[in-house]
């Protein structure tokens, strides 16, 4: 299995999810918070599909590039600027630059807070990327789903009922 930039956004954000992820259970179709991103993504930059292109590269998929400036946009519903993020996005440049592509930017956009969060690879970057697909391998190929993490994080996630089933509350 290609390690995809999906797989390094939840690295950083809950392992369980990784791991569930990763082995075929999905509960994105479920979340209204999911939806509530796609159409984000889809509304706040109705022009940019005509513009950049739609790339893929092992596995990885960027949907937004302009090739001409080599800028990868990516855009969140989230209201806040998250790690994750930016280390998805980083992956995207990891994966350009492996491919001959030096030299990309990225940009991260939060329509919601109108805010952009410039992401550059830098070589200590490319270091820290190369761990994380070593623990993402051995996460999603494990025998053992990791614990539930409890954080406030996880009232909103897809994953939420399957993860707190036999909890009382939380």
């Amino acid at each position: 299995m290609n390690i995809t930039a999906t797989h390094i956004n939840l690295y950083h954000v809950c392992r369980r999810e990784l791991w569930l992820h990763a082995n075929g259970i999905r509960m994105e179709h479920t979340s209204d918070v999911v939806a509530e991103g796609k159409l984000i993504g889809e509304l706040s930059y109705p022009e940019r599909s005509e513009r950049y292109t739609e790339i893929e590269i092992d596995g990885v998929k960027i949907d937004f590039y302009d090739a001409r400036n080599r800028v990868v946009h990516e855009v969140k519903k989230s209201d806040s600027v998250e790690n994750a993020h930016i280390a998805q996005v980083k992956y995207y440049l990891y994966k350009l630059r492996q491919h001959g592509v030096d030299g990309a930017t990225g940009i991260v956009e939060y329509p919601k807070l109108r805010q952009r969060e410039l992401v550059e690879l830098r070589e200590e970057d490319v270091e820290a990327i190369k761990d994380w697909e070593i623990d993402i391998s051995g996460i999603i190929y494990g025998d053992i789903c990791p614990p539930v993490i409890h954080s406030k994080i996880c009232r909103r996630c897809s994953y939420y009922d399957f993860c707190y089933v036999d909890e009382d509350t939380y």
